[in-house]
């Protein structure tokens, strides 16, 4: 077996209500979720200093981002790795939580560390998406000593969504391999095989995250499952995450701040 059945630890969790040092932040992508980081971080005595989105993407430049300390990247795959490396390049650390993009990640990474800068990176800043990381690693290590249950894993997201499976289902998926005897890989719902991990992507109006894990046998169903409110909560995560950057250099994710 790869996987035994092994022990919850808790660790102290960084309080989401935490009171930052002032920052000066930019935002790269003034989509739903970069209004709602502009929304909090005023609110929590921050200055907004540089809002890059479509129609001002030349303002992504050095001079400019000598007027921030830390930049949100909330963006689409294809942009994000130019738009990270050049905040790299400009002397600023990046928090971002786009999704779809990990085939370049590695290379954002060394980025960051050649130039000295520091990068946070998550699939998603909810804190109890990252409890549901934990419970998902502990439930899949249980799971794979009854291999008459089979997997499988839904999110469902608003319309505009740009990428499917989302990156928190994929992180999920990816989590559990290891942890699975059986499993080997994940693949979008419709391929029946023992090794596969299946996901569901649903799309709907007004629905700004839910993610399903399931085990399915004969006689029942086990489910565990994150719905998420508004995105106020990936908001909040990600402006904790900004002010643990502050000071740092080096590639930080979730592990690092909630280390359960």
């Amino acid at each position: 077996m790869r996987s035994e059945l092994y022990f919850v630890h808790f660790f102290p969790i960084v309080s989401t209500h935490i009171n930052l040092t002032p920052m000066r932040i930019g935002i790269i992508g003034f989509g739903k979720i970069g209004q709602e980081i502009k929304k909090l971080a005023i609110e929590r005595g921050h200055q907004v200093n540089l809002i890059i989105d479509l129609e001002n993407q030349n303002d992504l430049n050095p001079r400019n981002l000598k007027k921030v300390d830390v930049v949100f990247e909330f963006t689409t795959p294809a942009a994000a790795p130019d738009n990270i490396i050049s905040c790299f390049d400009g002397g600023v650390g990046v928090v971002s939580g786009t999704t779809g993009w990990m085939d370049h990640f590695d290379e954002v990474a060394d980025h960051c560390r050649q130039t000295k800068q520091a990068f946070f990176y998550a699939s998603n800043y909810s804190v109890g998406v990252n409890i549901l990381f934990s419970i998902n690693r502990y439930l899949a290590a249980i799971m794979n000593r009854f291999p008459e249950y089979h997997v499988f894993i839904e999110e469902v997201h608003h319309l505009q969504k740009l990428d499917a499976p989302s990156g928190t289902a994929i992180t999920l998926a990816n989590e559990m391999i290891p942890l699975l005897d059986q499993k080997d890989r994940w693949e979008p719902a419709g391929e029946n095989s023992d090794q596969v991990i299946p996901i569901q992507s649903v799309r709907k109006n007004q629905v700004t995250g839910i993610h399903t894990v399931s085990y399915h046998s004969e006689f029942d169903t086990l489910e565990i499952r994150h719905s998420a409110k508004s995105r106020r909560g990936f908001a909040v995560g990600a402006l904790v995450a900004a002010g643990f950057l502050i000071g740092k250099k080096g590639v930080f994710g979730m592990q690092d701040l909630m280390p359960f």
